[in-house]
């Protein structure tokens, strides 16, 4: 069973940085993508970054310039560096997993979530 454990949020001031890191355990297969999804309060959840173990990322609009993903492929491993915050960066963050490729065999994995908050 793939557990996804996150850590690094916190409170941060508009302009300050925080990195997130998420850790993957219970499996030896390499995931087909790892990533960040976020939900605000009122807001629904959204994708934040994502990483393919091709290297493919993938970034909201919103965090483009600001935010970046990268991954170990040996510690099973996705990490988000967030600089620039901004009070709409606040939300809790969820890391995901993807195993098992695209189709319905495949399973997604996910955090239990670390709060974000920027205010100043």
């Amino acid at each position: 069973q793939v557990q996804l454990v996150e850590s690094g949020g916190g409170l941060a001031r508009p302009g300050e940085s925080l990195s997130l890191s998420c850790a993957a355990s219970g499996s030896t297969v390499r995931p087909e993508a790892m990533g960040w999804y976020r939900q605000a309060p009122g807001k629904q959840r959204e994708l934040v970054a994502r990483i393919t173990r091709g290297t493919k990322t993938t970034y909201a609009d919103s965090v483009k310039g600001r935010f970046t993903i990268s991954g170990d492929s040996v510690k099973f491993a996705v990490y988000l560096q967030m600089n620039s915050l901004k009070p709409e960066d606040t939300a809790v963050y969820y890391c995901y997993s993807r195993y098992g490729g695209w189709s319905e065999e495949g399973m997604d994995y996910w955090g239990k979530g670390t709060l974000v908050t920027v205010s100043s």
